[in-house]
């Protein structure tokens, strides 16, 4: 012990030296994080069949909307909060089936949240009745999304929620859905959790002005009982996000869905083939993919007019996440 206490004390210096460097580095890294240039970030994470999107508004607002299924938040959380960060401002539970809220059971156990928002809707399941008792026994404050709501996630981004506007008690869960859209600036995201299109035709009905988005979520992963024509042409998005497993037994995304999305031109991306889907809006920042050149490549214009590379939709046959090949991870920048 002695020895070790000369040893020290000798080259206490370059001990110094050491820790000085290393909570420099620990510090610069925190600094690039938190620089965030006025960006809103969403990302789609691959949690398999289910839904979980990420939102970072352009002042670090975090909200997470939906958890997947079993532990698949937990493998995909790093790659979106840095290492320092414990906290998530906001989740919303926007079905209480459990393929949108079990994922919220492992991370309530290692990470916090400020309250969680959810459409009313029923669920006497065990797995849901022990998310519950996470939510209770960490006291964090419940609330029950209703049609008006505004909720402001700084820098000018808000979500809007556009349903339920009525008490969903009795409704059946996907019927229930909270559908919301977040917007920021000219880019805006609709996200629908599994609302079928009796709930999309009723919402086109209340005003399909109110509806337009850069981004569609599809419905029910891409299931036939959504993404209706006439909601899709309301919504007008240029691009579709398929948030499903390639390995599921549903047969999602549905050719009808694709048939749909094709129809009008929208650009299709799935988790199932490209994982995690990023998008990052900024004003004046072109829109591009950070990973190169992929199979199949067309291009389409970014939100101001550039020329985007992106893929192009697929044409016929299995559904999309059947199609082995067809995909790689991307961050896409819209302004």
């Amino acid at each position: 012990m002695l020895k070790m206490f000369f040893h020290i004390r000798a080259h206490l210096r370059w001990y110094v030296l050491g820790s000085l460097v290393f909570v420099s580095v620990v510090l610069w890294s925190i600094a690039v994080h938190e620089n965030r240039n006025d960006i809103m970030i969403v990302s789609f994470l691959n949690v398999g069949q289910g839904n979980s999107v990420f939102i970072e508004s352009p002042t670090g607002t975090q909200v997470i909307v939906d958890g997947g299924p079993n532990n698949n938040l937990m493998k995909e959380i790093s790659a979106v909060l840095p290492w320092y960060d414990r906290n998530v401002d906001m989740l919303i539970i926007s079905n209480t089936d459990q393929d949108h809220f079990d994922g919220f059971i492992p991370f309530l156990r290692k990470f916090s949240t400020n309250v969680v928002l959810e459409p009313g809707t029923t669920n006497t399941n065990e797995p849901y009745k022990i998310l519950e008792n996470e939510i209770a026994n960490k006291k964090i404050p419940k609330i029950i999304a209703r049609r008006g709501q505004i909720i402001n996630i700084g820098g000018g981004a808000y979500l809007e929620i556009l349903f339920p506007d009525r008490d969903v008690s009795g409704l059946a869960t996907n019927n229930g859905s909270i559908i919301t859209r977040l917007v920021y600036g000219d880019t805006s995201v609709l996200l629908q959790g599994d609302a079928p299109q009796v709930m999309e035709d009723y919402l086109v009905s209340l005003g399909a002005e109110k509806l337009k988005s850069t981004i569609l979520l599809v419905g029910h992963h891409g299931s036939k009982t959504s993404t209706g024509e006439n909601y899709v042409k309301a919504v007008s998005p240029k691009w579709a996000i398929i948030s499903a497993s390639s390995d599921n037994t549903y047969g999602h995304p549905n050719q009808e869905t694709l048939d749909t999305l094709n129809k009008y031109k929208t650009i299709i991306l799935a988790t199932c083939t490209m994982g995690r889907i990023t998008f990052q809006s900024n004003v004046g920042t072109s829109a591009r993919s950070e990973h190169g050149s992929v199979n199949d490549l067309s291009e389409a214009k970014a939100l101001d007019g550039s020329r985007l590379r992106t893929r192009t939709n697929p044409s016929a046959g299995l559904g999309l996440c059947f199609q082995k090949g067809f995909g790689e991870k991307g961050i896409f920048y819209l302004n």
